[in-house]
């Protein structure tokens, strides 16, 4: 076989492989997303827990960590669940103040568009009738995601437990499948890939922090109603890279435009979120978020669009960590170690310098 003919087969073996892995992933997200969820929770706590265990049983600090996520959960689903309920209490009295905008925008179509009074009035019924000849189904559509989420939800933290308590047998697995003279590079490979979730969460920390103050300010000036709460819920929602800030964006104007119907707090809004975005999408996620991880931002954005088309909003917040830890894999193995540089950004500023 000729050396075209070889790099042509190993090229096609490697596309077919990666499309078939991932493609393979998203078939099984329900097995996968939540216990590698659980392994990326486990290493952020698990530094708290191996403290806890100076002082108790390992089970026991497996189990107050596994019970201290789920409740910083339940705290965000809680404050999420406070908004929606004020915003349930405040739709009234919003589409009452929408009403003159809604009709504006009509006679401005009727107006510059193609479409007549006839038109519009159609196109009200007829979207009214789908919704009644389509809520059963979606009301079967809800339930089923709603138990399958509820059960996967459950299930990380029932991993997080399995995985702290017992990941002594994890690591002598890893270490026994390995010839004796790989044993220090998997010890160090353990070690490093430890590292990496804490220190993603300490940046992300940091993001939040930074985008509840920028978010404040903006949406305080802009005169958004509950602008704290809104504030801090829009930074958390940054969790779900680049979807989280478009509903953050819809919730502000919500709590905004529509409860004010002022153009000019419509405007802030747009300003505030784009300033924090570029803030964030250029300064704070790449330079603050993938410096702690050792990933270069190029390849920080590819992670969470593969990410996204994957395993969709869980696939994106768990694009960073799970990719610093391959970075970390990839350096420690000598045949795989051009690649490792290749995501790393530390690696790459150091040869340039």
């Amino acid at each position: 076989m000729s050396t075209r003919s070889k790099l042509l087969f190993i090229t096609t073996a490697i596309i077919l492989s990666t499309f078939f892995l991932f493609w393979g992933l998203s078939k099984a997200k329900g097995f996968f997303a939540p216990l590698f969820m659980a392994v990326i929770l486990s290493l952020i706590v698990l530094p708290l827990s191996q403290r806890m265990e100076r002082k108790m049983n390992r089970s026991y600090a497996a189990l107050l960590n596994s019970l201290l996520l789920f409740l910083l959960s339940l705290g965000f689903f809680a404050i999420i669940s406070f908004q929606v309920r004020s915003l349930a209490k405040e739709w009234p009295q919003m589409q009452e103040k929408m009403q003159p905008k809604i009709e504006q925008l009509e006679n401005f179509a009727l107006k510059h568009t193609p479409l007549s009074r006839a038109d519009i009035k159609e196109a009200k019924k007829s979207s009214g009738t789908e919704k009644k000849m389509a809520s059963p189904k979606k009301i079967t559509t809800f339930l089923n995601q709603a138990m399958s989420f509820l059960a996967n939800y459950l299930l990380t933290f029932i991993y997080v437990f399995f995985l702290l308590n017992y990941r002594r047998i994890f690591k002598d697995f890893l270490l026994n499948i390995f010839s004796d003279s790989k044993r220090d590079t998997i010890k160090s490979i353990i070690s490093e890939s430890i590292k990496v979730a804490p220190q993603y969460l300490i940046g992300r920390l940091m993001l939040i922090g930074f985008l509840v103050i920028l978010y404040g300010i903006g949406l305080g000036i802009s005169g958004v109603s509950n602008f704290i709460l809104v504030s801090v819920i829009a930074a958390l929602l940054t969790l779900i890279p680049y979807v989280g800030n478009l509903i953050a964006f819809l919730m502000a104007v919500v709590f905004g435009f529509l409860a004010t119907g002022d153009t000019m707090t419509l405007v802030g809004i747009a300003l505030t979120f784009t300033i924090a975005q570029f803030v964030e999408s250029y300064v704070l996620e790449p330079y603050v978020v993938g410096d702690r991880v050792d990933v270069h931002p190029f390849f920080v954005i590819l992670a969470v669009v593969l990410g996204n088309m994957v395993w969709g909003v869980i696939g994106m917040i768990l694009a960073i960590p799970v990719l610093g830890i391959l970075s970390v894999v990839l350096t420690h193995i000598e045949d795989l170690r051009p690649f490792g540089v290749l995501l790393s950004k530390k690696k790459a500023s150091t040869e340039k310098s």
